[in-house]
């Protein structure tokens, strides 16, 4: 199974970095809040660059002066299953250590461009 991991990113603004592995890379993106298993809670979800498969395992500190400078920590990762794949939609099934179940990615049409929304779908979970 393909693998995910969100990281807790201290950079300019507090965020978390959802990544999938997909098609030899990780498709990313930023979430500029904290994940939630409420399924009435959307949120905001910034597709960034896609990064080498050897971030998945990344913890530290990326020095200043560099892009993303800040601490970066995993906060979550496990493996996770694709359910649905089509144009401006992901469907998952992520199996981490926070996050369970299932999951939604779906595109914004406005504004146009990089937008998405993160929703986890019923009987998706979060532990503390």
């Amino acid at each position: 199974m393909p693998r995910f991991v969100i990281q807790k990113h201290h950079a300019s603004r507090l965020h978390y970095d959802l990544r999938l592995e997909m098609d030899g890379v990780l498709k990313s993106w930023a979430v500029p809040k904290q994940p939630s298993a409420d399924t009435k809670v959307k949120r905001l979800a910034i597709q960034v660059e896609d990064h080498e498969l050897a971030y998945i395992d990344f913890e530290g500190e990326i020095t200043e002066g560099e892009y993303g400078a800040g601490q970066v920590e995993i906060w979550d990762s496990g493996e996770y299953e694709l359910v649905l794949r089509e144009q401006g939609m992901l469907r998952f099934r992520l199996e981490g250590k926070r996050m369970r179940g299932p999951w939604k990615l779906i595109h914004t049409k406005y504004p146009p461009g990089n937008q998405w929304l993160l929703i986890a779908s019923k009987d998706a979970e979060m532990a503390e």
